[in-house]
């Protein structure tokens, strides 16, 4: 058996090593948002809301959805959401302060503000993940909206995937 190095191991370091040691706590990220994209994604996202989290803020999409938007800067709608707290807020004001935006989508998911919020996350360099929860033969439609905009995209028939994505996040 070979020796093991002073070097190989973070305990056995040397003072001199050790001084190059980061041992700070990693920080939470400072504004992730979670849009629930239909109705079944709602009652996932509220029920995650309920946790503790850093900067975390959970929205559902106002009825109507990218109709009678407003336009953004990058001429994505800007949406109304309704927070999980109570407040209303808009899509734009959200992105300002975010970034990372996990939209939740069921069998149902909405293609057109999965876009529009995918498209609007681009032009402003936010990273987007899209967790879609259902069977994997019902769920093709939502899968193929979210791709496009999403950098990771979860196919699941857990709840509780939501929270051990924002776990892994550091929401």
């Amino acid at each position: 058996m070979p020796p093991i190095l002073a070097s190989s191991c973070a305990v056995a370091t040397t003072a001199a090593e050790a001084r190059y040691r980061i041992d700070a706590p990693i920080a939470g990220r400072r504004g992730a948002r979670v849009i629930a994209l239909d109705d079944g994604a709602a009652t996932i996202v509220r029920r995650a809301a309920q946790q503790t989290w850093n900067a975390a803020r959970f929205f559902t999409l106002r009825v109507g959805g990218t109709a009678g938007a407003s336009l953004m800067a990058d001429d994505s709608p800007d949406l109304a959401l309704h927070g999980t707290d109570g407040n209303e807020s808009r899509l734009g004001d959200e992105l300002a302060d975010g970034d990372v935006v996990v939209m939740v989508a069921t069998t149902d998911g909405n293609a057109a503000a999965a876009s529009a919020i995918g498209r609007a996350c681009f032009a402003r360099g936010i990273m987007t993940a899209g967790l879609v929860l259902g069977e994997r033969g019902a769920v093709g439609e939502t899968v193929t909206a979210l791709r496009p905009y999403a950098r990771v995209l979860l196919v699941t028939g857990d709840d509780q995937d939501l929270v051990e994505v924002l776990t892994a996040l550091r929401a």
